[in-house]
């Protein structure tokens, strides 16, 4: 654990005039109930910080892709601001190293728990908020979203295959199957190679240590040749 919230500030680039707000962002409920009245959880701040994300990351997406639907709109927002991306944020800054635990969360795991540490990064936007404006929560919040987006939210976490299906199903009597064509190695080290077909014809090729992941590579080639951002 990390004591010195000075190094968290370094890290978000935000020096907080209220040090109060930010050890209360930290704060988990386990935490906050074995201190009972002395400690407040940061489960209201995460109320907040969840809607000055999704306020922050909306007009940033609004303004950044004009030619976007309403619909696709809705699914980058989503994919940004779920729970898996939230906590790739937090691992970015190290925030579960400064997380006040009760002492079952911190013996079972409780800083890396992916929910825990999404609720604390949300906790945190929000003191970022009450202390320095929307302005400041918004330079914060756009540290963590890519310069360039890809249109097609799968493509954000890797799932390449969900990706190229969407693409492919704008044609309905288009086909795509996934073959196995090579395993090499030992089994504690296989190597899979994968081939991605459309209509029995090869667009992609995948490499990769299971199947799933030989398909995704294969995906993510096919994608790339058909001109789409990967």
């Amino acid at each position: 654990m990390e004591t010195d919230i000075s190094v968290l500030e370094q890290r978000i680039g935000y020096t907080f005039r209220d040090k109060a707000l930010l050890h209360e962002a930290l704060s988990h409920s386990s935490y906050a109930n074995e201190k009972k009245k002395q400690r407040r959880s940061n489960e209201r701040l995460e109320f907040l910080g969840d809607s000055v994300l999704s306020v922050v990351v909306s007009q940033h997406l609004f303004q950044h892709f004009t030619d976007l639907p309403e619909g696709e709109l809705t699914r980058l927002r989503a994919a940004l601001v779920c729970e898996k991306s939230l906590h790739g944020f937090a691992k970015q800054i190290g925030l579960g190293d400064f997380l006040l635990l009760g002492k079952g969360e911190e013996h079972t795991g409780g800083r890396e728990r992916p929910s825990i540490l999404a609720d604390a990064f949300e906790a945190v936007i929000a003191a970022v908020y009450l202390d320095g404006g929307l302005e400041a929560a918004r330079t914060h919040i756009l540290h963590f979203i890519p310069a360039t987006l890809p249109q097609n939210s799968a493509v954000l976490f890797g799932d390449y295959k969900t990706a190229l299906q969407e693409v492919i199903q704008k044609n309905p009597e288009e086909k795509v199957e996934y073959l196995l064509t090579d395993a090499s190695g030992p089994d504690h080290n296989k190597s899979f190679v994968i081939e991605v077909c459309l209509n029995s014809n090869v667009i992609g090729r995948g490499t990769g240590k299971s199947k799933k992941e030989a398909e995704q590579m294969a995906a993510k080639e096919a994608l790339s040749l058909m001109g789409y951002e990967t």
